[in-house]
């Protein structure tokens, strides 16, 4: 049978006719629309220079498939980037600093990413293509930098897959510490289960993510539950605790220098909050999604870190030496597992494990789906090889997934465990930094946005989302990721209790040379220039371009809410 002339709709999957096996192997077959336009891009990549405006709108009908729907978007928002950060590595942070510096950090750092996310969600309710912040570096600061942020967040997520496998398989050693059974059986499992769940396409990481994270949530919820309780004396040994721990040792812990060294464990702990934003080009309707999405990640910031955090420095003093254990996976040194152990809880530190387990895995999905998705990206601007540009008709980028699955394999190190060490340890300075640099971008954009977008006559009425914090938000956000990169550079360079040395400098700032070793060349290559307000393309990639009349619609509809539900919708 002949095929229909017509391509399909961008985002729409393509149901094969054929049945069983030839039907599955059908699906890896090109998207139609994409196939139908490989060609052009092709030929623009070829002819030399770099395209804006065919860039801009090649991300704008990216055959990405369109299926996360509302809960899932909720779900990646509040608990999504929920992981080692919080429950493991919040105990080394503790004993750096003291809890006053725990909790003092971690709410600096959650008000700069509550500026950052709702900076990204005015861009992404409006704009939401493929690529994302990546693309907005490209499409209002600087093609040059976009690919540097392009390759900066897609390595970032490509390295951190063998990393979470390997925390994976440490956390089975809490119940197997003699290792009877040897770290490749678990890789192997791991790495089948992660790569399986993304080959179902976008709805397989949706409906991962979707459980993955209200395990999660249940689990924060109830530690604070029993966190308030052993505090109070009700626990199996009783006695009351209250704030005792302040006092003695203390609420700080190393000066101004400790606070500074738990200022950058905060901003790791919050790596992938941005990943709502990315998810924005594969949701069936951004503008009703997103927007509540975007508000959710208030309610984790306070909820699930702050809450949280402050009852682990009530409940364990930063003095405890097992908070010292290494491993970023090693459950025996969660602060949340400690003071489940201090209260005499024979059972809940399994259950703790368990959850410190789906949390690994709950960002090594993730980590498939971020670096897969960004490549197809940069592929589709001409800033990668053209083969990650391929979709398949189940709208998978295919040749990215296959890319994170191969290095994945890189997990197998840890047999080796002579080589995993240092293996290790590069291969997360690498990843380090990252975020810290896609915060800083996404702010930068905002900011340039908002600049353009006054300069071409629109007003804030006409956007479907606005930031609560506004300009004035993006730009604390903005001086926030500076900081923390000062952070880093101090404490890097002059270590807390130790000597500087080139590979303690390296392993804690490769991240910062190897943006430059992208940015510049680049730029010289190329001949970039910096993208002008009045010049920026704040067209192409919109999905409803009546949007005003739409809008005016829902306000009038807003006007007639009562007053609690205005409220309510402010947060929510």
């Amino acid at each position: 049978m002949a095929e229909k002339s017509e391509t399909p709709p961008y985002g729409e999957e393509i149901e094969s006719t054929r049945g069983g096996f030839s039907g599955f192997v059908d699906s890896f077959r090109q998207h139609p629309s994409q196939a139908a336009s490989q060609k052009a891009r092709a030929a623009a990549t070829a002819a030399g220079g770099y395209d804006a405006e065919a860039a801009a709108l090649n991300l704008a009908e990216s055959p990405l498939s369109r299926k996360l729907k509302n809960r899932h978007l909720q779900m990646i928002a509040i608990g999504g980037s929920i992981g080692t950060g919080l429950f493991v590595g919040s105990g080394k942070a503790l004993a750096g600093g003291g809890p006053a510096s725990l909790l003092i950090c971690f709410a600096l750092i959650g008000a700069m990413l509550f500026s950052t996310v709702h900076a990204l969600g005015e861009l992404a309710v409006l704009f939401p293509v493929a690529g994302s912040f990546a693309a907005y570096s490209t499409r209002f600061l600087d093609p040059a930098w976009g690919f540097a942020m392009g390759w900066n967040y897609a390595m970032q997520w490509l390295i951190v897959l063998p990393l979470e496998i390997v925390a994976a398989a440490i956390t089975v050693n809490y119940w197997d510490d003699k290792q009877t059974i040897s770290p490749a059986v678990w890789v192997t499992i791991f790495w089948v289960l992660i790569v399986s769940i993304n080959l179902f396409g976008v709805k397989g990481y949706g409906e991962a993510e979707f459980i993955f994270s209200l395990v999660k949530v249940i689990a924060v919820i109830g530690f604070i539950i029993l966190g308030i309780i052993l505090n109070v004396g009700g626990g199996p040994q009783g006695g009351y605790i209250g704030g005792r721990y302040w006092h003695d040792p203390g609420a700080f812990n190393g000066g101004f220098k400790g606070l500074c060294g738990v200022f950058v464990t905060a901003a790791f702990s919050f790596a992938g909050t941005e990943l709502v934003g990315l998810a924005a080009a594969e949701t069936a309707n951004p503008r009703k999604s997103l927007p509540t999405a975007i508000k959710q990640v208030f309610w984790r910031i306070t909820l699930f870190y702050i809450v949280s955090l402050t009852l682990v420095g009530l409940l364990v003093p930063y003095t405890e030496p097992r908070l010292l254990q290494e491993g970023s996976a090693n459950a025996a040194a969660s602060p949340f597992v400690i003071a489940i152990r201090n209260a005499g809880i024979k059972v809940l530190p399994s259950v703790m494990n368990t959850v410190i387990m789906i949390a690994v895995l709950s960002v090594g999905n993730s980590s498939v789906y971020g670096s897969s998705r960004t490549l197809a990206a940069l592929a589709e601007q001409g800033q990668a090889p053209l083969i990650f540009a391929y979709v398949d008709r189940r709208g998978r980028p295919m040749a990215g997934i296959i890319l994170s699955a191969v290095l994945g394999l890189l997990s197998y190190i840890s047999v080796n465990k002579e080589a995993e060490g240092p293996a290790f340890m590069w291969m997360l300075a690498i990843s380090g930094l990252s975020s810290i640099f896609t915060w800083g971008s996404i702010c930068a954009c905002h900011i340039r946005f908002r600049r353009g977008w006054k300069l071409q006559g629109h007003s804030l009425d006409e956007l479907a989302f606005v930031s609560q914090p506004g300009v004035i938000g993006s730009y604390i956000g903005l001086v926030f990721n500076c900081l923390v990169l000062v952070a880093q550079f101090w404490t890097a360079m002059w270590p807390q209790g130790g000597k500087t040395t080139a590979t303690g400098f390296f392993s804690s700032y490769l991240a910062v040379p190897i943006v430059i070793a992208f940015y510049i060349p680049y730029k010289i290559y190329y001949k970039t220039p910096f993208v002008r307000a009045k010049d920026m393309d704040l067209v192409t990639g919109r999905r409803e371009l009546d949007l005003s009349a739409i809008l005016a619609e829902e306000r009038v509809e807003r006007a007639t809410w009562p007053a609690w539900k205005r409220w309510y919708k402010v947060f929510c």
